[in-house]
């Protein structure tokens, strides 16, 4: 070991270099030479590498050497240990052998057995996968006859949602690819065959659904008129109870909500087949093109309803030609609300404006051609059922309510004229006589009901009235005209209407009541009675002016405070004054014509008389009974205020008679014994104007103004033509104390006519009485100072 040495570090020295080293060591290492052996070949240079890897090798095989030098021993044993080792290997492997010889024997026939085993496994993975593509294929089929019997049975939503997993989740994974293209080919087939028949069913609902249309309508129509009866009702009840100052508010609430519950659980019809069809479109992925065809139908059925037939009267029509385009958009609001995005209320409200206009535009055509009042008032109230409805459904129907309100003067001109024919036929059949009442029904329907009451006590009957039965009947009309005049003007466009109503309330008492009273009383025809009756109906009637204010004011809903104010009367009830006016300027007429009938002094009084009068003519008495009958009839019927004016305009007129006939051109001359005629003729009348002023109690009234004193100018003329110095008229005192109601030029006239009896044939016997004489010397002398004063 100690010589060994030595060389080692020969051979180093000797023939070592460092690439050497660092080949040994990646040697030694046991890396990978393969790169650098590649990279001396690429170089080509692979001579270098060689008696490199020589060097290291007899590098190595020294150190092998050495090694063993240093370790013989050692390696002796082992080698005699490996040698023992070879014979037990020896019969290891002769038992190997043996066994292997046996397991060949056993495991030939499990090679064969295992052979048989893998091939059933591929015949059972092919079996396995045959089944799964069988449930596949079954459950397709499965799939297919499920969407078969839905498409038989109708249950097309379901019959899609099959046809739907079948695409999505089967058609893939079917492996026969005649079954898929069969499949595939028929699921279009089978989705237009489902468009046609929901389409075929909607059509149907269609149809239905606007024959539905009417009654859906008439029942919406029909609640809202039975909510507005109720509120009317209630509203009424409530005024009657404020007035009673009692309260009824709740039972208003409560009925209101009873109604809108009412309403909800009515008006109720089928749209399935509509969101059905729809919704079958959405899954088919044509929804776009079913709204479209929903709303192109249904805009041809409403142009469809907005026709209406010319040959049957339209008052008979409108009802349901009204509620059909009602019902129609009751529906169209329902769907709007409930089919989500279906319909858009733009498409709503192109169909409402269509609808709105040739609504107006018919209504207008209409009403232009009624002439009756009734149907024309008919009509107007269907509309606004039907404008009160919609609107609950958000439509907008002022321009249908302005239609009504365009024809509302139309309306009254109708309802005038009718009311004209009843006041005209109530006050030409009217006997002008005082009603008798013998009944307290008839005494609350013919006075109290007009407040036309004189007493605030209930009278005994049978009971008088100062009208006659014409008053009661024009009360009537009168109210139902207010009554006719409110139905049209309520739920209009104009909620406070009643300044409207108050001046059609005028148009009618003004226009008609008092033009076909004046008429009456510019009839010819017409008697003292009559047109007594008639001043005193016109009274009564100024009076009824008031009621039919306060019954106006009511049923507008106005507090009868707000009219009973003076300055908030009628304009009526001064027209009705002024003709009550003149009617007692008729009835005097008809009075003064009678009395100058009666009276006719130039026939019946002798003017020229020799004789001295012992008493009046006899055609005072007539006169005396004709006024005491004028009077007694007129102070049953008039009022105090006409009877005094009767009575002034026949004494004033007597008085004017009188000296009207001395200044008349047919009396060329008179005499003494003619005025003394005269003035008793006067005394009969003065002294039946005392007692008539005093017995009718007028004397209490009108203490300044006696029925005598309007016989003041007949008195001082007669005074004067028998005063005995008639010449005192021109003393200014005299005259003013005694004839200040004399006029010059009437009373120089008067003298010219006035000659004694001396000029006549018994003038001698005459002229025996100084008196005589004495008064015509005063009266000449007054002639002449009158010529001179002229």
């Amino acid at each position: 070991m100690m010589e060994a040495k030595p060389k080692r570090r020969i051979v180093t020295e000797n023939g070592d270099t460092g690439e050497d080293l660092v080949l040994a060591t990646l040697i030694g290492n046991g890396d990978d030479v393969g790169p650098l052996v590649r990279h001396a070949f690429e170089m080509g240079r692979p001579e270098p590498l060689v008696h490199q890897l020589k060097n290291v090798a007899r590098k190595k095989e020294a150190e092998i050497e050495d090694l063993c030098k240093t370790h013989y021993e050692e390696f002796i044993v082992a080698v005699d240990e490996l040698r023992g080792v070879l014979v037990d290997a020896e019969e290891l492997k002769s038992d190997l052998a043996s066994d292997n010889f046996r397991l060949q024997e056993v495991g030939s026939a499990l090679l064969v057995k295992l052979e048989e085993l893998l091939e059933s496994y591929a015949v059972k993975k092919n079996v396995t996968e045959a089944i799964k593509m069988s449930k596949i294929c079954v459950q397709a089929l499965e799939l297919c006859v499920k969407c078969n019997s839905y498409i038989s049975e109708g249950q097309f939503y379901h019959a899609l949602k099959t046809m739907d997993l079948i695409e999505k989740s089967y058609l893939k994974l079917i492996p026969l690819k005649v079954l898929k293209l069969v499949i595939e080919r028929r699921i279009p087939v089978i989705k237009t065959h489902i468009e046609k028949k929901v389409c075929s069913q909607f059509n149907e609902w269609l149809v239905h659904i606007r024959s539905s249309s009417k009654n859906i309508g008439q029942t919406a129509i029909g609640l809202t008129a039975s909510a507005r009866q109720r509120e009317e009702e209630m509203l009424e009840r409530q005024r009657r109870a404020e007035e009673q100052n009692t309260g009824g508010l709740g039972e208003l609430a409560y009925t209101l909500d009873v109604e809108d519950s009412e309403q909800d659980s009515v008006l109720k019809f089928d749209l399935t087949p509509l969101y059905r069809a729809y919704h079958i479109h959405t899954i088919l992925g044509v929804p776009e093109r079913f709204r479209d065809y929903y709303y192109e139908n249904r805009l041809l059925q409403l142009q469809s309803d907005l026709q209406i037939s010319y040959t049957q009267p339209f008052v008979e029509s409108y009802q349901t030609f009204l509620a059909q385009v009602a019902g129609y958009f009751i529906v169209e609001d329902r769907v709007i609300r409930t089919a989500g995005d279906f319909l858009l209320a733009d498409q709503v409200e192109t169909m409402w404006e269509t609808a709105i206009s040739k609504i107006v535009a018919i209504l207008e055509n209409q009403f232009a051609r009624m002439d009756s009042p009734t149907h024309l008032l008919l009509v107007k109230d269907y509309v606004t059922l039907l404008g009160t409805t919609l609107r609950q459904y958000g439509y907008e129907v002022g321009p249908v309510l302005d239609a009504l309100d365009k024809s509302r003067d139309k309306y009254h001109e109708l309802l005038l004229e009718e009311c004209r024919k009843q006041i005209v036929t109530a006050i030409t059949e009217d006997t002008y006589q005082q009603m008798v009442i013998k009944k307290e029904a008839d005494y609350e329907n013919n006075v109290l009901s007009f407040n036309l009451q004189t007493s605030d006590i209930m009278p005994a009957f049978t009971y008088i009235a100062p009208f006659s039965s014409m008053v009661p009947d024009v009360c009537r009309i009168i109210r139902s005209y207010i009554k006719g005049s409110v139905d049209y003007l309520s739920y209009g466009v104009n909620t406070n209407f009643f300044s409207v109503l108050r001046k059609y309330l005028d148009k009618i008492l003004i226009d008609v009541l008092n033009e076909v009273i004046l008429e009456t009383i510019s009839n010819n025809s017409i008697g003292v009675s009559q047109a007594m009756q008639i001043a005193a109906n016109i009274s009564f009637l100024e009076k009824a002016s008031d009621y039919f204010l306060r019954h106006a004011a009511q049923l507008c809903g106005i507090p009868s405070r707000s009219v009973e104010r003076p300055q908030a009367s009628l304009a009526a009830k001064v027209v009705l004054k002024t003709s009550r006016d003149a009617a007692y300027l008729a009835l005097l007429n008809v009075v003064n014509t009678k009395l100058d009938e009666f009276m006719k002094l130039t026939e019946n009084v002798n003017w020229t008389t020799e004789e001295m009068p012992q008493g009046p003519h006899e055609y005072i008495n007539e006169v005396v009974i004709y006024l005491e009958t004028v009077m007694s009839t007129a102070q049953q019927i008039l009022p105090m205020d006409a009877l005094y004016k009767v009575g002034v305009g026949a004494i004033e007129h007597i008085s004017n008679s009188i000296v009207s006939t001395f200044l008349s051109d047919s009396i060329k001359r008179f005499n003494a014994n003619a005025v003394s005629a005269i003035n008793h003729d006067l005394r009969v009348i003065e002294n039946f104007a005392d007692e008539r002023y005093h017995s009718s109690g007028l004397n209490e009234i009108y203490k300044e103004g006696s029925f005598r004193s309007y016989l003041v100018e007949a008195r001082q003329l007669i005074n004067l033509l028998s005063s005995s110095q008639p010449e005192n008229f021109m003393n200014p005192v005299i005259r003013e104390r005694n004839y200040n109601t004399l006029d010059y030029k009437k009373v120089a006239t008067i003298c010219e006519k006035f000659k004694d009896s001396a000029d006549g044939i018994f003038g001698s016997l005459a002229n025996r009485n100084t008196k005589l004489t004495a008064k015509k010397k005063s009266m000449d002398m007054l002639k002449k100072r009158l010529k001179e004063f002229n």
